[in-house]
């Protein structure tokens, strides 16, 4: 119908070929034409069986139903599905077939050639790589490109070991990852170091990460569905499985142990959450000390919590400021928000504090102090807030710098810290465009090599600081400065 040949779905009722619902969804428009006819006539036995409502992507050669909303394992009792898979298969590796693909890989690369750019007077290829939107998955895209851009993490992964999955028959076979099969034979590590893999190589103009999301179905039933999901939300059951599953290994070796004979990461930079460290926690582990006063007695309570990311208000004095040249009233920075984050501040009467010294729940108040800095530092700021109806969404303006964020004054023991050691360098940011958390857009800009580029996407282009600092940021990712013998403070 439209000409594409992107994520071919073909019809199992009729083999006739349309674009899946990631590009147009004619697949789907196909299923819903099918089904009109039966609303006006009287359905017969016949009629009952010829539906088309299971299709077979060509690429993956994943199935799916459109009646159960589904990928699905389930097979006919003569195998038919499997039949029309070796079919496929046997296609794709006839000559016609790899002809095809060579004319095909010809034109990816000649229009990669066409993707230059201009940088202090010399033409250079765009190598940046966009990850396809499989259904409202700009959240999930955004936090990815984010994360390839934070080089010491990213790196750890692409240089570990591919993981063989599969033995025995099954061995150098497809897999086809389903929610109906079992957790034990998919790797989150393992499909995210792939699609680091495929980023930034220059191969391919944009990467489908189909199986990174499908195990993210598996794993995460949080964000199964097509639904608009939270970036934030989406970033900290991530990195959360990903701890849990560096923390197990596969195949009888453990990689927390890859991570301890990584020079790179030493001893002292571990901040241990939920068991053993990994690279997880050794970049952006920190830890904060939580002390509570007791207004009544004067007891203190002090409690160290490790944190991979801190979450902040918007004062509510600036929440009315949506841009950064609206001249009412005083701007908000990304300084505001954290002096409020760990400002001395008195509990309400809805979070009275368990006084051990009084035997009962009293008025007190809290303090944050951060006892040790990470590596990179994740500040998710709070633009979702919940009302009696529905959840809002704080627009506000946040000035941010891009280079040189100090974080010494929030230190709990600043003097123990170098002069280099608290200042922050901007890597990447988080956008989201729209008005409500279950819906709008996510988009990503993030630093490569130097150079600024903006992930929308499959679509990658390279911008300026003047646009990224405009930003309205949700999330944004700092990396601690390396210390220079010599170098002056910013």
């Amino acid at each position: 119908v439209c000409r594409s040949n992107k994520s071919p779905w073909v019809c199992l009722t009729c083999s006739s070929v349309h674009c899946g619902r990631y590009v147009n969804g004619h697949a789907k428009k196909h299923y819903e034409d099918a089904q009109i006819p039966m609303t006006n006539h009287k359905k017969t036995e016949k009629q009952e069986k010829v539906q088309h409502t299971v299709c077979m992507d060509c690429s993956s050669y994943s199935t799916y139903c459109y009646r159960c909303d589904d990928f699905v394992v389930n097979d006919t009792k003569l195998g038919l599905v499997q039949k029309v898979r070796e079919h496929l298969q046997n296609l794709e590796n006839s000559a016609f077939t790899s002809d095809r693909h060579r004319k095909r890989k010809l034109l990816e690369n000649s229009s990669l050639n066409s993707k230059l750019l201009k940088v202090n007077g010399s033409t250079t290829a765009l190598c940046a790589t966009g990850l396809r939107n499989l259904g409202n998955t700009c959240f999930m895209n955004a936090i990815l490109q984010s994360l390839s851009n934070i080089q010491q993490f990213c790196c750890y992964f692409k240089e570990l070991p591919a993981v063989e999955l599969r033995n025995g028959k099954t061995a150098g076979r497809r897999t086809y990852h389903t929610r109906s099969q079992g957790d034990n034979n998919v790797s989150l590590v393992e499909e995210f170091r792939k699609t680091l893999c495929a980023l930034w190589q220059g191969s391919q103009t944009a990467f489908s990460p189909e199986s990174l999301f499908y195990v993210v179905w598996k794993i995460m039933p949080n964000f199964r569905g097509y639904q608009q999901q939270d970036a934030h939300e989406f970033m900290r059951y991530l990195l959360d499985h990903l701890h849990l599953e560096l923390q197990g290994g596969f195949n009888g070796v453990s990689r927390s142990v890859i991570l301890q004979e990584n020079s790179n990461l030493s001893a002292s930079n571990k901040c241990c959450i939920n068991g053993a460290s990994t690279v997880v926690t050794a970049i952006f582990g920190g830890i904060l000390q939580n002390e509570v006063n007791c207004l009544i007695c004067g007891t203190e309570s002090r409690k160290f919590d490790p944190f991979l990311d801190l979450s902040l208000d918007i004062p509510s004095q600036f929440r009315n400021k949506r841009t950064k040249n609206q001249e009412s009233g005083p701007m908000c920075t990304l300084r505001d928000c954290l002096r409020s984050f760990t400002d001395l501040e008195e509990l309400d009467e809805t979070e009275l504090y368990m006084c051990h010294k009084c035997k009962k729940k009293q008025k007190s108040t809290k303090k944050f102090w951060i006892q040790k800095l990470p590596k990179v530092l994740c500040l998710h700021l709070k633009r979702f807030h919940w009302t009696a109806y529905l959840r809002n969404k704080v627009d506000t303006y946040v000035e941010f710098p891009l280079r040189g964020l100090d974080m010494k004054c929030y230190l709990l023991e600043p003097e123990n810290s170098g002069p280099e050691s608290c200042l922050y360098d901007l890597v990447a940011v988080v956008v989201h465009h729209g008005s409500g958390v279950g819906s709008g857009h996510y988009t990503a800009y993030a630093v490569h090599e130097g150079r600024w580029f903006h992930f929308n996407d499959s679509t990658v282009t390279l911008t300026d600081e003047e646009t990224v600092g405009k930003a309205k940021a949700y999330i944004l990712f700092y990396v601690e400065r390396q210390a220079k013998p010599g170098a002056e403070k910013l």
